[in-house]
């Protein structure tokens, strides 16, 4: 009888261990579909969505975007200049919402996004015939594979690799 409670007692266990399992591995997947998760500025989308994808503000750390949005006149080859006062609003912004903590701390100095550890880890394994494809033509191109991006969802869910 007391082996019969003890199984029993252990099954109970194992069953809510792997409850718990189901729950966490399902609290990660969600977390990593919106990791990057959106937050409004009206300037920002319309000024740098107007040339290419208005990057989560949390890709990159406080200095770098501080970095960037100093540079505005050569921002990676195009003028991007901004009046005065949409420059400082944006600027504050991307700063506000930040990356912070370890992803801030091993990408500050990067201005490039695709440069940072964690795009080249998450980036591994994409095959280099698909960064070349015309329908990408550059890995900053987020939305040629992730197709929620506008969303800031960058999770695998999203993904359609072109053809």
């Amino acid at each position: 009888m007391k082996t019969a409670t003890h199984n029993s007692y252990l099954e109970s266990l194992a069953g809510r261990a792997l409850l718990l399992l189901a729950f966490c591995w399902a609290a990660t997947d969600v977390a990593a579909d919106s990791r990057f998760a959106p937050v409004a500025n009206d300037k920002w989308q319309a000024e740098c969505g107007s040339c290419h994808l208005a990057y989560p503000p949390q890709l990159l750390p406080a200095v770098n975007w501080r970095n960037i949005m100093s540079r505005l006149d050569k921002h990676f080859g195009t003028d991007a200049t901004l009046d005065v006062a949409t420059a400082a609003a944006i600027r504050t912004f991307l700063e506000s919402n930040a990356a912070s903590g370890k992803r801030a701390a091993v990408s500050a100095g990067t201005l490039r996004m695709t440069e940072t550890p964690w795009f080249l880890r998450e980036h591994r394994e994409v095959d280099a015939r698909i960064w070349k494809s015309t329908a990408v033509k550059t890995a900053a191109n987020c939305g040629a594979c992730h197709t929620t991006a506008s969303r800031g969802d960058f999770g695998e869910r999203g993904i359609r690799m072109p053809r």
